[in-house]
């Protein structure tokens, strides 16, 4: 409870509030004599269900993530209908492909509302889908989950409709682990990035991180989205440097061998975001370069990772083995880095509309629910949360959390490093609370 308070009087959110933060924590924890499969809670059909829109990047860049974000969000709502739903009501899950395109992420949103009349929306990965839809569900008055990384929510570039609190975003994974990098593999650093929102959050995040530790950013290389082949982009890359910084989607495989025949045996240290393998397999031809090289992981790919009972329940329930790959299909690599928001962002949901009240999509029931969460402070880890705890702050509307840096070691990630939340926390003056929501 004292490192909860010390943790809150650094993100600067305030006393807690007994009825909603207080409830909040304890909600999010479960103790081990539930991780067993739960006995099946009787849902009539005579209740109404809580319909919760789902933006699914099934097609477009986004698919692989896409695959995986809808089988964790069909395996939590099946998982909650059989303890009871939220609030005694089951779940219904409308999902759409929004086809990783802002266009149409748009257009998916005004469907989930005016046709479909959803309760809420889990929102979009990609950067440019986010930020074309929150102002749409902004307009629409749909509260809306983002279950990206991108500065969007945060940084205010949203609406207070608008929400991240399922997983901790790029400046605050970048703050955390930039000390490890600039203490232990060196302070000349080089970055590669794609060239928009999700790539300069990146570029701009390791730079601040640079300046605060005494580190010096030698080199950025931008690269465009959409390219297939990046060996002309490499012989920017100065050969002084400690350390090479890269993060890439996209065609990640070829900018990774590429990468390899490029540097050769005599290549700096490497730290790479899991985005750049995320989904694949390390046994994938030419990733054998990456031997040696650290990773940023979201939550650990390898069970042993970070071998905890939440852990097992959640791989079990998702269908995603101990190397996690799925279990019916070994050569099919989870994006475990990532998929775990949707999956938490459904738990806050459940949280929130049973200690809001909420009802119905209406004014009031929509005024409690957004004040309910943003006086929450803090998910325990459980059941509901098993990445790992979090705290949330109400006034950015983003939660913050653990990270981990992972090493490759005879072609498996090995963690290295869990960071603390205190790690995570960077200081913004954007305040939503301020805001009107009608």
């Amino acid at each position: 409870m004292n490192r909860r308070k010390a943790l809150s009087g650094l993100l600067k959110t305030g006393v807690l509030v007994a009825g909603a933060a207080g409830a909040g924590a304890v909600a999010g924890y479960l103790t081990g004599s539930v991780l067993s499969r739960p006995t099946e809670v009787g849902l009539t059909g005579e209740s109404k269900p809580i319909k919760i829109g789902f933006q699914v990047h099934r097609t477009g860049i986004g698919a692989p993530y896409g695959f995986w974000y809808e089988r964790v969000a069909n395996a939590a709502v099946e998982y909650i209908n059989r303890i009871g739903g939220i609030a005694g009501r089951p779940v219904q899950l409308i999902a759409e492909d929004d086809e990783t395109s802002p266009a149409r992420g748009a257009q998916v949103v005004e469907r989930l509302v005016l046709v479909h009349n959803v309760d809420f929306i889990i929102g979009a990965l990609f950067s440019d889908v986010v930020l074309s839809s929150g102002p749409r569900a902004g307009e629409l008055k749909r509260p809306y989950f983002a279950v990206s990384e991108g500065t969007h929510v945060p940084f205010g570039l949203l609406n207070r409709w608008c929400f991240q609190p399922g997983i901790t975003d790029v400046p605050g994974q970048v703050t955390a682990i930039a000390k490890w990098i600039f203490e232990n593999l060196g302070k000349r650093v080089a970055i590669i990035f794609p060239d928009y929102a999700f790539g300069h959050d990146h570029r701009d995040a390791l730079t601040k991180a640079a300046e605060r530790y005494g580190a010096r950013i030698v080199e950025q290389i931008p690269i465009p989205p959409g390219e297939t082949s990046f060996t002309k982009y490499f012989p920017k890359i100065p050969r002084e440097i400690d350390v090479l910084y890269h993060v890439m989607v996209g065609d990640v495989l070829t900018f990774v061998r590429e990468l390899g025949v490029f540097l050769g045996r005599n290549r700096p240290e490497m730290f790479g975001f899991i985005d750049s393998i995320e989904a694949i397999p390390l046994t994938a031809p030419g990733l054998e370069f990456l031997e040696g090289t650290y990773f940023w992981e979201g939550f650990p790919r390898y069970l042993d990772g970070y071998d905890t009972p939440y852990n097992r329940f959640y791989r079990d329930v998702v269908g995603v083995d101990e190397n996690g790959a799925d279990r019916s299909d070994p050569s099919r690599v989870s994006a475990f880095s990532h998929m775990f928001s949707v999956w938490e962002t459904l738990f806050v949901i459940k949280e929130v509309v049973e200690q809001s009240g909420y009802s119905e999509p209406n004014r009031r029931d929509y005024e409690l629910f957004v004040k309910v969460l943003e006086s929450m402070d803090w998910f325990n880890e459980g059941i509901w949360h098993p990445q790992g705890d979090k705290m949330f702050n109400g006034k950015l509307h983003q939660s913050f959390g653990h990270q981990f840096v992972s090493k490759v070691r005879n072609g498996r990630l090995v963690v290295v490093k869990r960071t603390e939340i205190e790690d995570s926390l960077y200081e913004h003056p954007n305040d939503y609370t301020a805001q009107p929501l009608y």
